[in-house]
Order: structure tokens, then C-alpha cells, then sequence
């Protein structure tokens, strides 16, 4: 089969032949139709992510596809078995192997392009907000990064939870994205004094930052007092050193928040909130941004669309064709 493969961190990842895998004891093979990208493929294809395999080894973190084949063990999928799965690797190939207890099954109606753009956005955004910072209907959230993948998951949640909300991007056409989704105020990050406008809204509650850099300072000296400033992640490249007295002198809570990590610790707590985010997808209230949809054999421009930040929520790419 073809996947796309990190051979070595000094050089880019490839596509290349390989074999494809067989289903050991309680592990699901998916035909893999649809694979989301995320900022942390480009961090893995470096060997910069905190979970990045040893080489040789197929970036693509979150999948969905249909059921090929399951090994001894498994009962709670079957051959034909619509799913989508996290993966953390291994997505951008035309099979992959996962332990079936991870397949998380799909209703008819939600189309694998959706449902690879779903796991690690919304269930990233809907934990951070609901579970970690306990958002209030009526308070306010600004969200940094607002056009990307998590970003404008947590502006579609946030006011899905009845926050009012603040986002912050890049441009015109990445602020009209970010309205679209239910953003009330929209922030130019390139033109805007976020720390005084931001205050001038009355300040925020909670801060939803998955950008880092110059923006994560300004947003914390907008924060209200008891405010809750949520870590999601540094795709500005910088990791800001956040000053004790400004946390202190506001009372103000920060949050580390690693999605992923619910794997291993809490997973019930991660697919509870998964099955929440399912029935209000279906119900219609979340809807899934995909600025670009390419095939296997175009996925390196589909990762330079992310490294280039021209794409606006989630790049998908296509290994096989939807049936």
C-alpha cells in the first residue's frame, strides 16, 4: 500500500510503498477514506512533537474510513463498520491498524471528510472549555488562532455553550471565517491592539491559546480577574514565559491542556465528550470547516498549506476514495 512516511527527521517525509498491516489480537484494519492534518504532523515530521514515534513511521494522527478486517478479540466493530479513529500516527496511508477499542463508530450521515476533521479539533476545544476551564454561559472567551483547526472548533463550542466570543486572526478573510462560525467581536492579530481592544470589550474570562508568541502576552494582560488562560499549543513557534505576578495579582488560573493525554489517563472522560460532540453534530449544531480537501499523493502541498497558514479550520487528505 502507499503511505506517506517519515524516514529520517533531516529529511522531508515521502511517499512510499510498504506493506500493509494485518489485524493483530483486538486491533481493527481501517480502509482509511479520510485523514485530518494538524499543526502537530509538521512538529512530528521534525521529531519535535512529544509523541513522536521512532522513524520509520506514517504521520497522520486522526482517521476515518471503513472497517477492512478485525482480528480475534474484538467485538465492538465488524467488517463494514463505518469509523474514525486517533491514532496519533499512521493516518496517511491507504490502511491502517488500531486497537478497536479507539474505532469510534460514525452515524450514516456524517461524511468521513467530516469525521476526520472532528476528533482532535472539537474534542481538543470542547475538553479544554467544558472540562478543564468549566465555561459559564454568559462569560467571555477569546480565541487566539480562531481561523485555524482548533481555534475555530473552540469559537463554534464556546458559543454552543453560551459564551460570548472574541476571536482573534490573520486578515480579513480568515475574521470573516471565524464570524461565520458565531464569533460575536473579530480581532485583526495583524492590525489590532489586542490587550486594549480586548479590555475595551469588557476583558476575558477565559483565554483559548493554541498560538503562543507576542499574542499569548497581550492575551493575558486582557484577562479579568479569576480569569481561566487555557495552554493549547505554541503554532507561533514561540513558548512564552508567563510573569507570576500578573497570575498572581489577577488570580488568575492557567491551564495546561494536552488532549491527547486523556488516552492514557482518563479515557472515558475523552470519549464521553467525544459522544457529546457527536449528538450535537448530528443535531446540526457543529459543522466542520474544511478550507482543502487532496489526495494521498498531494500531501506534502497539503502540509504547506498548514506550515504557510493559508488554510483556514482542517486540510484533509484523501488516501482512498469515499465510497
Amino acid at each position: 500500500m502507499k503511505a506517506f512516511q517519515v524516514t529520517d527527521f533531516s529529511t522531508p517525509p515521502q511517499l512510499a510503498e510498504v506493506a500493509r498491516p494485518r489485524p493483530g489480537a483486538g486491533e481493527a484494519l481501517v480502509r482509511i477514506h479520510a485523514c485530518g492534518l494538524n499543526f502537530a504532523d509538521l512538529l512530528m515530521a521534525r521529531g519535535e512533537y512529544q509523541a513522536t514515534p521512532q522513524p520509520p513511521f506514517t504521520l497522520g494522527m486522526e482517521v476515518a474510513g471503513t472497517v477492512e478486517e478485525i482480528g480475534p478479540d474484538v467485538t465492538n466493530v465488524a467488517p463494514g463498520d463505518r469509523v474514525a479513529v486517533f491514532g496519533g500516527a499512521g493516518g496517511l496511508a491507504e490502511f491502517g491498524c488500531y486497537p478497536a477499542t479507539m474505532c469510534l463508530k460514525l452515524p450514516d450521515d456524517m461524511p468521513f471528510r467530516d469525521a476526520a476533521a472532528f476528533q482532535v479539533a472539537y474534542g481538543t476545544s470542547h475538553l479544554a472549555l467544558a472540562h478543564r476551564a468549566r465555561l459559564q454561559a454568559g462569560e467571555t472567551v477569546l480565541v487566539l488562532g480562531a481561523a485555524g483547526g482548533v481555534g475555530l472548533s473552540a469559537v463554534e463550542i464556546a458559543r454552543q455553550m453560551g459564551a460570548k466570543v472574541i476571536a482573534v486572526a490573520r486578515g480579513p478573510a480568515k475574521l470573516e471565517v471565524a464570524r461565520a462560525a458565531g464569533a460575536d467581536h473579530v480581532l485583526d492579530s495583524d492590525t489590532a491592539d489586542i490587550r486594549a481592544e480586548v479590555k475595551a470589550l469588557g476583558g476575558a474570562d477565559v483565554v483559548y491559546d493554541p498560538v503562543g508568541g507576542d499574542l499569548s502576552r497581550a492575551a493575558l494582560r486582557a484577562c479579568k480577574p479569576e480569569a481561566r488562560f487555557i495552554v493549547i499549543g505554541f503554532a507561533s513557534g514561540d513558548i512564552p514565559q508567563i510573569p507570576a505576578n500578573i497570575i498572581l495579582v489577577k488570580n488568575i488560573t492557567v491551564i495546561g491542556h494536552y488532549w491527547g493525554g486523556y488516552l492514557a489517563f482518563a479515557p472515558q472522560t475523552l470519549a464521553d465528550s467525544l459522544a457529546t460532540l457527536v449528538s450535537w453534530y448530528q443535531a446540526g449544531k457543529l459543522r466542520p470547516h474544511v478550507s482543502h480537501v487532496l489526495p494521498l499523493d498531494r500531501t506534502a502541498e497539503a502540509l504547506g498549506l498548514l506550515r504557510k497558514r493559508l488554510s483556514t479550520g482542517k486540510v484533509v487528505v484523501t488516501p482512498q476514495p469515499e465510497p
